[in-house]
């Protein structure tokens, strides 16, 4: 089929990618404002972006400005940030002004909020088709995330929808029982309520988390326990310094509202947020605790910024509450990430008490502590000996559990995990 994608996001690239990869002719918008046609768009996944240069060169992809489109290909797909309704609603305005072949397929990847694929449809054509695909793709194992999908789910106006769908996902999805078909309101609802099944799981697991610590018991173990229950499962089940990101926080507050707006007495979204907000102070509150407040002027190394490894969003991520707190008390933060220091830089830039390191190490001289924020790759095997003779006092605190307690203060350190002692 011939395909013409819109959008910047990672669901967009990943679906251009990969249709194109399956002999589907792509022809990538990137922006509609009639800008250059050059993919300038980088993600944080390596697979995403070589997969895109190789059927950009192969020719199965190609980027186009919005005039040079062909409006009688057969599919729209479309993926846009959550908060750029209006600049899809100018898109399908766009698109309808142009003579077409009908019926045509829209499938609306972006997250809009409930109702929001039906608004978007009754701009085109009646005899169109429109489906709604989740956006259930998670960055730093994008690819994966797709293709190795037992099941995927679509909102659909009509039955002729899913034989389209059908078609055009064969390559990827070849057996009928992997389609999850269900009316578009449901498949929207449906996403909002897998994001707060998630962040309950993450939320509870934080929760125990703070029970164990005051029993003495070691949540790593609780957490392997309840991994090895078949009918609970690994994951989502890692207790930590809270959960961001743009699109899952989102989610969260969307269907919290949602629930809230029909009149039900259901509290339970608003105390998951509410726990996940506090759980963003969980360091600080160790750090204050552990210095009995005496945080004035104490330098502070933080490794991590970003909501999670593999990216460089720090969009609703811990580190914001973390360094809030740290500086309401008069500390020097000294800020180490793989990615996310140009956004650090962009919100917080030119603070005195605000210094960034290239180099993980160099960002722990003279500290009085590290905090580890996010789960990196690189975080994980550390030089302790090198750390000690950088750091002036050594205390770490393990934001994600991803040390050995035992180990760590056998090598002379101080350690605080979560949930853990």
């Amino acid at each position: 089929m011939n395909i013409n994608v819109f959008g910047t996001t990672l669901q967009a690239a990943v679906f251009a990618g990969l249709f194109a990869e399956y002999g589907h002719q792509v022809y990538w918008c990137l922006n509609e404002l009639e800008t250059e046609t050059q993919c300038t768009t980088q993600y944080q996944d390596n697979n995403v972006n070589q997969l895109i240069q190789k059927q950009i060169q192969k020719g199965f992809l190609k980027l186009q400005k919005f005039s040079e489109l062909n409006f009688d290909h057969q599919v729209c797909f479309m993926s846009l940030a959550s908060s750029e309704y209006e600049r899809a609603k100018s898109i399908i305005q766009k698109i309808v002004q142009k003579p077409y072949q009908r019926p045509k397929l829209f499938i609306n990847g972006s997250t809009f909020g409930l109702n929001g694929t039906k608004q978007l449809s009754e701009l085109s054509d009646s005899t169109d088709c429109w489906a709604y695909l989740p956006d259930n793709i998670q960055e730093g194992n994008a690819l994966n995330s797709v293709t190795q999908m037992q099941k995927i789910i679509f909102g659909i106006d009509q039955q002729r929808t899913a034989k389209l769908i059908q078609e055009l996902f064969r390559p990827l999805f070849p057996a009928k029982h992997q389609y999850l078909f269900m009316p578009l309101l449901d498949a929207e609802f449906t996403k909002l309520s897998i994001s707060g099944m998630l962040a309950t799981r993450i939320s509870y697991m934080n929760d125990l988390a703070l029970v164990s610590e005051k029993l003495g018991i070691d949540i790593s173990n609780v957490q392997q326990g309840l991994a090895a229950d078949s009918r609970i499962g690994s994951s989502y089940l890692l207790p930590g310094a809270g959960f961001g990101g743009e699109n899952f926080s989102h989610d969260i507050l969307t269907l919290s509202n949602t629930v809230s707006g029909t009149g039900a007495k259901s509290r339970l979204l608003e105390q998951v947020w509410n726990i996940n907000e506090q759980q963003k102070e969980i360091l600080f509150r160790k750090l204050w605790n552990y210095f009995e407040g005496d945080l004035k002027g104490k330098k502070i190394a933080i490794w991590g910024a970003s909501f999670k490894e593999n990216t460089s969003s720090i969009q609703n991520a811990s580190i914001h509450a973390m360094l809030n707190a740290l500086w309401a008390q008069g500390v020097i933060v000294q800020l180490h990430d793989p990615e996310a220091l140009e956004q650090i830089a962009k919100q917080y830039g030119g603070r005195p008490d605000l210094i960034l390191f290239e180099d993980q190490y160099q960002a722990t001289e003279n500290a009085d502590a590290l905090c580890l924020m996010t789960a990196w790759k690189q975080y994980w095997s550390p030089d302790f000996g090198r750390l000690k003779q950088y750091m002036h006092h050594p205390l770490i605190l393990d934001g994600r559990n991803i040390f050995d307690p035992e180990f760590v203060k056998a090598q002379g350190f101080a350690y605080q995990g979560v949930g853990r002692s």
